[in-house]
């Protein structure tokens, strides 16, 4: 007889045992066919682990889990597997490739495609009037624009997803493009329950916006006294390790004067005054307060915690959107001297909104609604795992409006097509295609794979080609001297290639800028050596074009790697 008993591990905010959360999620997500494996289990101090999920067969599939224990840090990390496949966030970046583009369903069996019409106004039925007077307050963005990255097909048109507005559970349809912009993995979660789901969604968006208000304001926060840390044994187990490893460690209330569920844990390390800032949210302050804890250390060995930027003093740098990105991404952007400050801009609050995971998602509804602040959710269950994204116009955009103007992802629609053929380009298209390029708004170093939405290893052409080198190998082809000779230019000072590429573009800058090169034969081939010279010879006179660069096709077959992501989605859809 087997008298084993299955232990149950229960935290606060889940609705169900650790131990179940995990063997449920691995055997839905074995049963459409992911071979998932873990690795990178850190657990650098005490009351903090961290692990790495990724699939065997498609690395860019992964996900990251953290938590108090062991069995808290697996349960993440299956959990935002789950999450980022139910809400399909894993090819968010990615080209779908023409045939998927025309598939039956290329995004939700819910989407709705809208008509981009030729008078270039948004349709009316697509958003509201209120999203509309947000997202395109001048009308002065094409419809065009709002043509996913992901399927490009601008004879479908623009595709949305309905999404429902708490506030009267009306629906809306909202335009894949304008997510994947402006919100990126913002307001996702996966739960055991859809309140446990949302009510994790909802504090994320808390916690996002709230950090970017006090980094971007310069805020100082209050100190969380120590008889309060103490309510939390593990929490100050891992904070006392920090500090015997030589770290100073501050403990702030980021609620400012209890009005969020946010909490704030600031390392310094005093070797080399590099700080880490990192926060957490949740109706509950010990959630909130782990949570900022676990994030600050997620993937990070001690070993790893030198390096990171100081406090700076120009609020312009500090402010802007580009650093407010890395603290998105990692915590490890700039913040001001001001948080530092002996005296807080907010008193320290005891606070604590909640207790059921049912009251913690409705107290986070409430309290986004008396900001004034509507509040849609989309659901997501076909993976046989309840996921929901959120979005709170206004609120939880982690990009600027105006993005959807001037960073917009579509930007390398036009392109795609063309640049998947271009080694059959003819000279002529060669050239309006140069022309293009050089009218456009997309920046020298803006990296092709990205507009292209391309999956490529690093350390490859297509991962390295910049807009940049991109005109210059065109002005190669169509024999534009003063096109090659000025992003040679751009090339040398740019310098961000491997060293063999970068010489080539050294040896034609040469060739171009001698009067008769015929007559340097010689000491071309002392400087560059006979391959570089042939290679360079070669692109000027036509006979290799694009060198380096693989031939794409229209589903981006040139690439395995892209390949097997575009497997990987197939399987969201087998019934």
């Amino acid at each position: 007889m087997n008298t084993a008993t299955f232990s149950e591990t229960f935290i606060p905010g889940k609705d169900l045992a650790l131990e179940t959360t995990i063997a449920s999620l691995q055997a839905r997500l074995a049963a459409r066919g992911f071979a998932l494996e873990e690795s990178a289990l850190l657990h650098p101090v005490d009351g903090v682990w961290s692990l790495r999920l990724q699939d065997r067969d498609c690395p860019l599939l992964y996900a990251n889990g953290k938590g108090a224990t062991e069995l808290a840090a697996r349960a993440s990390a299956w959990g935002e597997f789950a999450e980022r496949l139910g809400t399909h966030y894993f090819w968010a970046h990615y080209h779908l490739g023409a045939a998927r583009a025309k598939a039956p369903v290329v995004h939700h069996p819910r989407e709705k495609w809208f008509a981009a019409g030729a008078d270039g106004n948004w349709p009316v039925d697509l958003l509201n009037p209120e999203l509309h007077a947000l997202y395109n307050p001048q009308g002065e963005i094409p419809a065009s624009a709002l043509i996913d990255l992901n399927s490009g097909n601008d004879a479908r048109g623009i595709c949305a997803l309905p999404y429902t507005r708490l506030r009267d559970n009306a629906t809306t349809y909202i335009p894949v493009n304008i997510i994947g912009n402006l919100y990126v993995s913002n307001g996702m979660a996966s739960g055991n329950t859809l309140d446990e789901a949302r009510a994790q969604a909802l504090a994320e968006i808390f916690e996002r916006a709230i950090q970017s208000r006090i980094i971007a304001e310069g805020l100082c926060l209050p100190d969380v006294p120590d008889d309060v840390i103490a309510r939390q044994p593990r929490l100050r187990a891992g904070i006392g390790a920090l500090r015997a490893a030589g770290f100073g460690v501050l403990v702030k209330d980021a609620s400012l004067g209890g009005k969020y569920p946010v909490m704030n844990i600031t390392l310094v390390n005093p070797a080399d005054q590099g700080v880490l800032s990192s926060y957490g949210a949740h109706p509950r302050m010990e959630i909130a307060l782990e949570r900022a804890l676990t994030e600050l250390l997620q993937g990070r060995p001690l070993e790893a915690l030198a390096g990171l930027p100081a406090p700076g003093f120009d609020m312009t740098e500090i402010n802007a959107v580009a650093n407010l990105e890395i603290h998105f991404v990692d915590s490890s952007g700039v913040i001001s001297w001001d948080f530092f400050s002996d005296t807080s801009d907010y008193p320290f609050v005891d606070w604590n909104f909640s207790t059921t995971t049912a009251a913690d998602y409705q107290w986070l509804v409430d309290a986004l609604h008396a900001e004034g602040k509507d509040i849609y959710v989309a659901d997501f269950d076909e993976q046989g795992v309840y996921s929901c994204r959120i979005v709170v116009p206004g609120f939880s955009e982690i990009y600027p409006l105006d993005d959807l103007e001037w960073e917009n992802n579509s930007a390398g629609n036009a392109l795609r097509p063309l640049l998947a053929r271009l080694h059959d380009l003819s000279v002529q298209e060669c050239t309006s295609l140069l022309a293009e390029l050089q009218t456009s708004n997309l920046n020298d170093e803006r990296p092709v794979w990205e507009i292209l939405g391309l999956a490529v290893p690093a350390g490859t052409p297509w991962k390295q080609l910049r807009i940049g080198e991109l005109k210059t190998l065109l002005a190669l082809v169509v024999g534009d001297e003063e096109a090659v000779l000025e992003g040679c230019d751009w090339i040398r000072h740019y310098r961000d290639l491997p060293a063999p590429r970068l010489l080539v573009y050294r040896c034609i800058e040469t060739i171009l800028k001698l009067d008769e090169p015929e007559n340097y034969r010689q000491s071309l081939t002392l400087f560059y050596g006979e391959q570089t010279l042939a290679l360079a010879e070669a692109l000027l006179d036509g006979s290799e074009r694009f060198f380096g660069l693989d031939p794409l096709g229209p589903n981006f077959e040139g690439s395995p790697l892209h390949q097997s992501l575009l497997a990987a989605y197939d399987k969201l859809f087998v019934v």
